[in-house]
């Protein structure tokens, strides 16, 4: 093997490495974001049995407290991470992480449980927005897609995990105070998060943003395969951020339309993810499954279904990503969701209820999921930490992201009552929203794939600072 072969396997060991300990933040999003549905049963019960005595409008104001803080959590991280840098916000975050599941763990009351889980949320909002960004910062072109992807193949395996642990804990133990154990266990992602960032690089370009450039050199070059390539990229990042260095706060950052319209994508695509109704689906299925005549448990370990197939797809994903240009991927993703919206919309209308009903109905969330977790869900995380520029990768990726919880909480509030009153005309609709994301990203939607970030950004000025017509899918990658 020669020189360069053993720096490439040396430079990708410590790639795969950082981004193994930076997803710990992502596992326990997954995991945290999981586990209420196996924890909310035990929660209903009254305090004199074990639970907190949650009503239905507690019941949800318990679950939505997390996606509400998680919103928070991602704006205000995003500003953070530009000015302290993303290693320090994400120390915090673990911190948070820790407080959060300890504190839903042994809340003795409701309003302890809402509090302490809108702050697991800021956790995990915060998560959300600064994981994927430091690994696409540190991670050469050739590795990003798969890199970054493994922040969402984590999330769902938190989700996973959270699904089996919670019906084993069930199935093993008779307490009604199981749900605090299950609670419990978001600890372990927090503590092996915030002693494994002791161990993780600096961002080198958040480090040339604020002139430190010898450390941004000793970063690049213990992550690239050559001491060429390292200098190479300190100096497309070093003359990108002379250029902006004049932008400053948050209207100095967001002061050139280019960058608006830029953030409008980012938004834009949080709406495309979350109206799929992918939340709807790991919330509600055993509501779907319910609505066909399947029993309750036959129900419940269908929604582990859900978690095993959301990982199998996710993996598969970190495969094809790098053979695939993002916007293809993307687009076939959501024209498969829009088929099996359909088919579940056929399904639960115009077929009786029976035991093929049922079979039918788990089949059409089955594919639904898989294409959703294969080519959607990696593809948004991917573009998120890949359109925005250096100087305001942050704060962009970060308003995008908090967008894209308040789209979550919207989805999650209205799927239940669309059911209740349409049925299965609810697959439908959403199939009929779903054709209008396929639109936008037809026309909207850059391709970023084999590009530097630098050479992003550059492109992204030059196609939107023009005075030609915004719709653009022709940015070439090479």
């Amino acid at each position: 093997m020669s020189s360069n072969q053993n720096a490439s396997s040396a430079s990708s060991k410590i790639l795969w490495r950082i981004a193994a300990i930076t997803t710990m933040g992502s596992l326990g999003f997954g995991y945290d974001t999981g586990v209420i549905s196996g924890a909310l049963p035990f929660m209903t019960l009254d305090a004199s049995q074990g639970g907190l005595g949650l009503t239905p409008m507690t019941e949800g104001l318990v679950a939505s407290s997390l996606i509400f803080g998680g919103a928070f959590g991602a704006l205000f991280a995003g500003q953070l991470s530009d000015r302290y840098g993303r290693l320090g916000v994400l120390k915090a975050l673990a911190i948070l992480f820790a407080l959060g599941a300890l504190g839903t763990a042994v809340a003795p009351d409701i309003w302890t449980m809402v509090i302490t889980r809108f702050i697991l949320g800021i956790a995990v909002g915060g998560a959300s927005s600064t994981v994927p960004v430091l690994i696409a910062e540190l991670a050469a072109p050739k590795h990003r897609g798969r890199l970054v992807c493994q922040s969402e193949l984590m999330i769902v395996s938190g989700q996973c995990l959270a699904y089996i642990t919670s019906a084993g804990l069930a199935h093993l133990f008779d307490s009604p105070f199981i749900w605090r154990y299950m609670l419990a266990i978001a600890l372990v992602p927090a503590v092996l998060l915030y002693v494994g960032m002791h161990f993780v690089p600096t961002s080198p370009r958040w480090l040339v943003s604020k002139g430190r450039i010898a450390e941004a050199k000793t970063t690049l070059a213990g992550i690239r395969d050559t001491q060429r390539e390292a200098d190479r990229e300190l100096k497309e990042i070093i003359a990108q951020c002379n250029v902006e260095r004049h932008h400053s706060g948050v209207l100095g950052k967001l002061n050139e339309p280019w960058l608006l319209k830029l953030l409008a994508i980012g938004i834009g695509l949080g709406f495309v993810i979350q109206f799929t109704g992918v939340n709807a689906f790991m919330y509600y299925t055993p509501m779907i499954l319910k609505e066909t005549g399947m029993g309750t448990n036959a129900a419940l370990i269908a929604t582990i279904g859900n978690g095993v197939v959301s990982v199998i797809a996710t993996l598969i994903g970190m495969w094809v990503i790098n053979r695939m240009d993002r916007r293809s991927m993307l687009l076939l993703g959501l024209t498969v969701v829009v088929l099996a919206q359909i088919f579940l919309g056929v399904v639960l209308n115009f077929i009786p209820h029976s035991l093929v009903q049922s079979y039918l109905a788990l089949s059409g969330v089955l594919v639904f999921l898989f294409f959703m977790q294969m080519c959607i869900g990696p593809v948004y995380w991917l573009l998120m930490s890949e359109l925005f520029p250096t100087h305001a990768r942050g704060l962009m990726n970060g308003i995008s992201v908090s967008v894209f919880w308040i789209f979550n909480a919207i989805v999650a509030f209205v799927f239940p009552v669309l059911l209740s009153v349409m049925g299965g005309m609810t697959f439908f609709l959403f199939a009929v929203v779903n054709i209008g994301s396929i639109i936008f990203c037809t026309l909207w939607l850059p391709e970023t794939k084999g590009l530097t970030l630098e050479e992003i950004e550059q492109q992204m000025k030059q196609r939107f600072s023009g005075r030609r017509k915004w719709p653009v899918a022709d940015v070439k990658a090479y």
